[in-house]
């Protein structure tokens, strides 16, 4: 199906749910959108095709992706209606956040951060860049809806809340994301692997950043068992089936934890000697968690951390006659910017 369909259809359904929205409260209107983001060559489309029972090969995603899914509630009922948005290259096109994330499908919106666990020093600001970036727009939008409908933008900064309980020890120690909000640790198959001080670090960090942000987190990989388990976590985002209840923290398996249902007693300290606490002189719990993480897994130099903005000087998108045709191009830009400033040039002089 060519990609411009899917773009139509996209732009038709949020149309369709902003006139649904404008005539209701925007309760439940039988569409959700979730929004996956993460690791470059993460896994992120190969979630998205599995959640959709798809058999297809994952190709890798340009910039921003759009499909979507169906599923009946019951017998003889309309189906309801999932958008599923796919931000690619990483942390190299944060601007396109802004797309699918708007004043008309908040309310019913969610995000996928796509954690890549074979590459540990990357994690961290994988994960930093995105979520800030991710929050940073849907708190203007969020804005933005409250100056429209002061009662829906009240109601989701009441929900957030939503996954822990009232009597819960954490809850004046957190703060959970404005919008529902799942991290999933891919290639487990390879973690599984590393030494285990490794293991235990990058555990308890996620562990940590999962429960702060009130976020469910697990760890997947290619076995059928952990694909199930991730399928039923990404259908209860996009269509609203039953959340498990399951847990699992042990670190020598792939975690799987419920937002709400871990706490900050059973996480631990940061996995550093308490006499070594004080030098890392952090002012946040989430600034001395990530000064520990990265104290092990030190992130790559910015020029090598950094994906290529310009998608079409991308090795992964080679098109030789294209690309001779640019070439030629950019060789004829530069010498029309010498000659035009050999023409400012003598016209200065000639002032």
């Amino acid at each position: 199906m060519p990609s411009e369909t899917l773009w139509e259809i996209a732009k038709a359904e949020v149309e369709k749910k902003g006139r649904n929205g404008s005539e209701g409260e925007g309760a439940e209107t039988g569409e959700k959108s979730v929004f996956f983001i993460g690791s470059k060559n993460g896994g992120k489309t190969t979630i998205i095709l599995r959640c959709l029972d798809r058999d297809e090969p994952a190709k890798p995603t340009l910039a921003l992706e759009y499909t979507y899914g169906r599923r009946a509630k019951g017998h003889n009922t309309p189906k309801d209606i999932a958008h599923f948005w796919e931000l690619g290259g990483g942390t190299s096109l944060l601007d396109l956040i802004s797309i699918p994330i708007t004043s008309d499908t908040l309310r019913t919106f969610s995000i996928v951060l796509v954690l890549d666990l074979s590459k540990p020093n990357d994690l961290w600001p994988t994960m930093e860049n995105l979520l800030q970036a991710t929050r940073s727009h849907v708190d203007k939008v969020l804005m933005k809806l409250g100056r429209t409908n002061s009662k829906a933008a009240s109601e989701m900064r009441q929900k957030r809340w939503s996954n822990l309980q009232k009597e819960h020890p954490d809850r004046e120690l957190i703060d959970p994301f404005p919008v529902p909000l799942v991290i999933i640790g891919s290639k487990y198959d390879i973690f599984q692997d590393f030494d285990s001080e490794k293991r235990k670090v990058i555990c308890k960090t996620l562990r940590f950043v999962a429960h702060y942000y009130g976020a469910s987190l697990m760890f997947t990989s290619k076995s059928e068992a952990l694909l199930l388990k991730m399928r039923g976590v990404v259908n209860q985002l996009a269509f609203g089936i039953d959340k498990s209840k399951s847990i699992c923290v042990d670190q020598n398996k792939p975690l799987f934890i419920t937002a709400g249902l871990d706490s900050l007693c059973q996480i631990g300290r940061p996995p550093v000697p308490d006499n070594d606490i004080g030098k890392f002189h952090a002012h946040t719990p989430m600034e001395l968690w990530k000064k520990v993480y990265e104290k092990l897994f030190p992130p790559k130099r910015i020029s090598t951390l950094k994906d290529i903005q310009d998608p079409a000087r991308d090795p992964q998108y080679v098109e030789s006659d294209v690309d001779e045709m640019r070439i030629q191009k950019d060789q004829e830009l530069e010498q029309y910017k010498k000659n035009a400033s050999k023409s400012w040039k003598q016209i200065d002089l000639d002032s």
